[in-house]
This record gives structure tokens, C-alpha cells and sequence, in this order.
């Protein structure tokens, strides 16, 4: 099972990433991404990736893989906590295409892959 804990649930993923991800990991289940407030100190962030590191270990059934796009000091704490116990991060690539309408940027992303985090 891949675990999603990102900004974005897997039911408003394209279908090719949907597809990727049950092809790969056999089923996703979506965890809600913390919102990490900004006045946030490194000990606060530490805590709340020590807290979520420990809820994704207990899981049952445990994840193949955790799928952790967000906040990037958090993640960056997550991931370390994560892969200290063996367990697989990884992220979502997308290829960015842009399109201009005047002064207006329109960006689309476009799903690639999914890269571990090493």
C-alpha cells in the first residue's frame, strides 16, 4: 500500500499517477498533510514529524511506501525519521508546461513519475 500524505488526495490525482501508484504499490490510502504554521520553530516541526512518524509506523496494514510532498522542513524531518526505520519515501514528478494569455501564466503539471527520496 503506498500512504498518501500530501495536499492532494489520490481521488484528484490524474489518472495516470492513480494508475502508477496501484500498479506499483497495489492500493493508496490518503493521509491528511499537517498544516505546519510558518511561526513554526525547528522543535515544533521536529515534534509534529516525530508525532506523524509514529502514526505511519503503527498503520495496519504499514505502508510499501509513504508518498510525502508538502512543507519542506517537515518533510525533510519526516523523511529522515522514516527512512531511519527502513521505510521507503517518495515523491511525485511532474513536467511543467506553461502557457501565457497576456499578461496571465497558466502552469499545468503533468505527472511523470514517482522518485525516491535518497
Amino acid at each position: 500500500m503506498l500512504l498518501n500524505l500530501s495536499n492532494h488526495p489520490s481521488s484528484a490525482w490524474p489518472a495516470e499517477q492513480l494508475r502508477a501508484a496501484v500498479e506499483q504499490y497495489g492500493s493508496v490510502q490518503d493521509m491528511l498533510f499537517p498544516n505546519v504554521p510558518p511561526e513554526a520553530d525547528i522543535d515544533a516541526v521536529r515534534r509534529l514529524a516525530e508525532e506523524y512518524s509514529l502514526r505511519i509506523q503503527t498503520l495496519d496494514p504499514k505502508p510499501t511506501a509513504v508518498h510525502l510532498m508538502g512543507e519542506m522542513t517537515f518533510t525533510y524531518q519526516l523523511v529522515s525519521l522514516l527512512q531511519a526505520v527502513g521505510m521507503l519515501c517518495i515523491a511525485s514528478t511532474t513536467l511543467r508546461e506553461v502557457t501565457e494569455e497576456g499578461e496571465k501564466k497558466i502552469s499545468r503539471f503533468r505527472f511523470v513519475r514517482f522518485r525516491p527520496y535518497f
